[in-house]
């Protein structure tokens, strides 16, 4: 089963392009392939390191890495498959074909529970298919290559079906990602038991937030330290407790036989005595930060981004976790007082340990996040259930969203208050983009010519066009700009200045009554994003 686990990251490796190819919009912002390929990536690292293990631990492992790694809707819902599977193997050395299969059930089961409202024609639907169709197999074969083959077909059925079901699909001429990028894993794991040739690749870096550079005399904590235990009976809530006061930005995930440990702390030769006296530890890793962080302010010649709380030591009542993706939004979320800004979004979404990892970082009792994207949204959830502080994920969808909820945060108010007051604050703010087709399309009676520049409202496309500031314009009207009461306009990384001018002039001579508001986002593949409240 280890093979079957790199196996199918390894599939999942060679299709990730033709995954995000199968984007229901022609936009530049297809990432599902990746982000399930960075989720499986997750999921056989751990499995690599084991040695000799039981189907129970590699299952274990993979439900950890993928759990932690986990990327997007595609990536979170897959990494509850896993921990799916993972429960359904527990403690088991062999396993029939039907105890497979019922595990695989046990998965589709686990994955449908975590998504709060399931959709039909999506990885969800697939994985099901899958499932019910190995048990009907298993009942009649003892032959576990038979049994995935029987249910990678059905699998393929379910999948050429998906767009009857979304007609999203229907009209894009696609498949769901998501069910075609399970199908490959599937198909690695298959592979891995028949013999056929799917090389096991090199495992890539992975997209990581970007780092806060920060000064070495504030690192209060000087040693990142971090590692797999593995033991029996293992205590997680007990390794956090007699942990805590050993540092600071501590995270103890995993299960009873295997836990992932990471910890900032000024004696890591007491984490490691303790962890020791529990368990097996592999995969040590012990990192100087003060002296990382003098080699990053050498490299960055002097040009230092301060982290806000990186100098206090005490706890507050309330911290603040935004993701954005663009140095301009990064900077107007940090000028807002936002503790820690994640960096990502469109294409490049962070992991639930990326989120974790951030909310651990804040001091405060009480955390707030803001995902600023739906395709977060999951994982934001995910980090909050792995978290052992209070947190409420704001459901916003866009950056623009996320700043309209940070500016109705009160420090001085309650958590819940907060919670309440912020999950209401962005309901009038409509967001629109301006980006540019990938691909010839037909999109709600639209017909889109690759390198066309389109207009998005609240992610449907409105408008089409060939000059972005035009499309942008025109976009503004169509949200309603010259009734409402503010217009923000972010331009992106590839916008020009003279642009800027000329667009800024536009937008106060067509739209007078607004207040009107234009600022650098900084944003990737966006040509503008424009918030209309």
């Amino acid at each position: 089963m280890q093979l079957m686990m790199i196996n199918g990251s390894s599939a999942m490796e060679q299709h990730k392009d033709q995954v995000d190819a199968l984007n229901v919009f022609p936009v530049p912002d297809g990432d599902t392939g990746t982000n399930m390929f960075l989720t499986v990536q997750s999921a056989a690292r751990e499995v690599r390191a084991l040695v000799s293990p039981s189907i129970a631990q590699v299952a274990d492992a993979a439900s950890m890495g993928s759990l932690m790694g986990a990327r997007g809707n595609s990536g979170v819902i897959l990494s509850q498959l896993f921990r799916g599977l993972a429960k359904g193997l527990e403690g088991k050395d062999s396993v029939t074909t039907l105890d497979f299969a019922v595990a695989l059930q046990q998965g589709v089961d686990t994955a449908y529970k975590a998504v709060m409202k399931p959709v039909e024609g999506t990885i969800l639907t697939v994985a099901r298919a899958t499932a019910k169709e190995a048990q009907s197999a298993a009942k009649g074969s003892s032959d576990i290559i038979a049994v995935l083959q029987a249910a990678l077909h059905k699998g393929e059925s379910a999948l050429a079906a998906t767009p009857e079901q979304l007609p999203a699909l229907k009209q894009a001429g696609v498949v769901d990602a998501g069910g075609q990028g399970f199908l490959y894993i599937l198909g690695g794991w298959l592979a891995a038991l028949s013999g056929a040739q799917v090389p096991v690749l090199a495992v890539q870096p992975v997209w990581r937030e970007q780092s806060i550079i920060m000064s070495p005399e504030a690192i209060e904590f000087q040693y990142c330290t971090e590692f797999i235990l593995q033991g029996a009976n293992l205590d997680l809530e007990q390794i956090k407790s007699d942990l805590m006061e050993q540092g600071d930005s501590m995270l103890v995930v995993g299960t009873e036989n295997v836990a992932k440990i990471h910890i900032h702390t000024n004696h890591p030769g007491n984490i490691l005595e303790y962890s020791v006296k529990l368990g097996d530890l592999h995969q040590i890793a012990v990192h100087n930060m003060r002296e990382q962080s003098e080699a990053k302010l050498h490299a960055a010649k002097g040009e230092m981004i301060s982290d806000s709380q990186a100098s206090s030591g005490a706890d507050k009542e309330i911290g603040l976790v935004a993701v954005a993706l663009g140095q301009g939004f990064v900077d107007i979320f940090r000028s807002l007082a936002v503790d820690e800004v994640v960096a990502g979004g469109q294409t490049m979404n962070p992991s639930t340990e990326d989120l974790v990892s951030a909310i651990a970082r804040v001091k405060a009792r009480n955390i707030l996040v803001l995902p600023n994207n739906r395709n977060v949204i999951l994982a934001a959830e995910q980090a909050k259930s792995l978290s052992h502080k209070n947190v409420h994920v704001v459901p916003t969808k866009s950056m623009p969203q996320g700043l309209t909820a940070v500016l109705a945060f009160d420090p001085n108010a309650p958590f819940t208050a907060n919670s309440d007051e912020l999950d209401a604050s962005f309901a009038g703010t409509r967001t629109g983009e301006v980006t540019y087709a990938v691909r010839e399309s037909e999109i709600d009676g639209l017909t889109i010519h690759q390198g066309d520049i389109l207009g998005l409202i609240d992610d449907k496309i409105a408008v089409t066009g060939h000059n972005p500031e035009e499309v942008l314009l025109e976009l503004i009207a169509k949200m309603g700009g010259a009734e409402c009461d503010l217009i923000s306009v972010f331009y992106g990384q590839d916008v020009s200045a003279a642009a800027v001018d000329t667009v800024s002039e536009e937008l106060h001579t067509k739209f007078t009554r607004p207040e009107l508001e234009v600022n650098n986002g900084g944003q990737p593949l966006y040509y503008y994003i424009v918030s209309v409240e």
